[in-house]
Parts: C-alpha cells; structure tokens; sequence
C-alpha cells in the first residue's frame, strides 16, 4: 500500500489528550481515516522524537510520509502542544494548523468561561455539526468520560465532566491491596461469583449506568428529548452497545472534527 506524494493528498490529525495521543490518517477529499495510532501523551518528547515515531508508524503501515500534505493538532496539554507541533511542520509538506478555542471555525462556544474549552470539544461541535445536523449529545469515553450538548446549529452550550472508565478500576487497586487486578470487559453476568467477576460487574456497569443517567438528566434539563446520542473514544465500541441511550457510534468523531478544522482554516 506504499503511496507516492502524485497519489494522494493525506491529512495527518493529532489529538493529545492527558492520557493518551490519537493520530489519523485522513484522504485529503473525504476525510476517511486510512490509518490510526494511539501512543502515551505522558512520555517526555522531543520534536526530533515524534519526528522519527510518527515518520516509522507511517511507514510500517506502507504510507510514505512525502504523502503528508496537511497537519492538524488539537491539544489539551500545552506542554507536548509546541514540540510536537515542531515535529509536525518537520515532516509535513504543507500547513500545520492548531485548533484552539479562537479558532475561526462554524461553531460557537456559548459557555462562560468559551477561552477555556478544550480542543477536543471544539471539533467534536464541529464534526457533530457537519455529520448529523441535528442536537446532539457527543459522548466522549476517555481518560475522563464527556458529555457534549451541541445545538443543530453547531452551538456548544455545555455539558458534564465525569470520571473515565479506568478511575473505577484504577481506585480499587490502589485502595483495596488483596484485590486482584481485572480487565476492564463486558462480564459474562452482573452477579459475580468470584471476586475478579464481581469486580469486573461492577465497575463495568456502573459506568454503563453513569452513562445512561447522566444522558437522561442531560435531556430533560436541555428539555431535547429527541437529541441524538453518540459515543465516541476509546472505549466507545465497548461500552455503547450495553447503554440504553446511546444511539450510535462514532469512533474517530474527534478525529473527523480534527480533518473538517482543518478545511476551514485552509480557506
């Protein structure tokens, strides 16, 4: 699948989360992800480090990186946010835009503090906007689970910041030292008969449970009943298809965010 630059057009995307960086390979036309990476955002990087990882991941997927012609970042944690960005306009051909709350997008930030929303909630109103055209809550299954409450118009009025689906699994290693540590998985019944069992149930599905109630709560104070519901992130295609009020899923919404940003600050 090696592609020479006379090919096609590649748009590189980078979301930096706290806990971990998403990278997407997008077609420079459809903005379909061709390819995507998840790497820790905790390691410490130089710019000529992302340069050689991001340059090997592109290669051993059979891309050659002279396809690059666009780079988009998004990031809520500003310090990887320059070095990275360093990297990028290294070993991309073309523009290397940052996608910031100021940043002349179609959508609107009516919250009151708009200068502090993060990047990844910026394109997810964006990509919500131009994908479904209709309320929306953009569940975002994270290192912290977000829920977005974007207007048809592409209006972010807010949401909920809740704890991600590890902290369940996290809290009870460290507080509880005769637990065993489990996966975080769909068990095979809500009544466990082991100790593993019990504590794969119950944190699964208290996350399922926060999910939905947190959804309904959402609607009836939005008073939108009919909102459109959809999951992202990582944890999306394990979690979405137990939750009662998730309609569907999109797992690299952030990421087509990211692409259709990068079309508008182009123009």
């Amino acid at each position: 699948m090696s592609l020479s630059l006379g090919d096609r057009r590649m748009h590189l995307l980078v979301d930096v989360g706290n806990t971990e960086t998403v990278l997407g390979l997008a077609d420079g036309e459809s903005g379909e992800i061709s390819a995507h990476w998840r790497l820790s955002t905790g390691l410490s990087r130089t710019p000529d480090e992302f340069d050689h990882l991001i340059h090997s991941l592109l290669v051993r997927k059979g891309f050659d990186p002279a396809v690059l012609t666009r780079g988009v970042l998004g990031s809520v944690v500003p310090s990887v946010t320059e070095r990275l960005r360093t990297a990028l306009e290294g070993l991309i051909s073309g523009p290397v835009f940052t996608v910031e709350a100021g940043a002349e997008l179609p959508v609107r930030l009516d919250v009151d503090e708009p200068k502090t929303v993060g990047a990844d909630r910026i394109v997810n109103t964006l990509a919500a906007r131009i994908l479904f055209g209709r309320d929306t809550v953009a569940v975002d299954l994270g290192t912290a689970t977000t829920f977005d409450c974007i207007t048809a118009e592409g209006v972010f009025i807010g949401g909920v910041i809740a704890p991600g689906v590890q902290v369940g699994l996290e809290w009870l290693g460290r507080r509880a030292a005769k637990l065993p540590r489990v996966e975080f998985r769909p068990p095979p019944a809500v009544i466990g008969r082991r100790t593993e069992t019990c504590m794969e149930s119950g944190v699964f599905f208290s996350s399922v449970d926060a999910i939905d109630g947190i959804v309904d709560r959402i609607k009836a104070e939005w008073e939108k009943p009919e909102a459109l519901v959809v999951a992202t992130g990582g944890y999306a295609g394990l979690l979405a298809p137990h939750c009662r009020t998730v309609e569907r899923v999109e797992p690299f919404l952030t990421l087509r965010g990211l692409f259709f940003a990068g079309e508008y600050l182009a123009k």
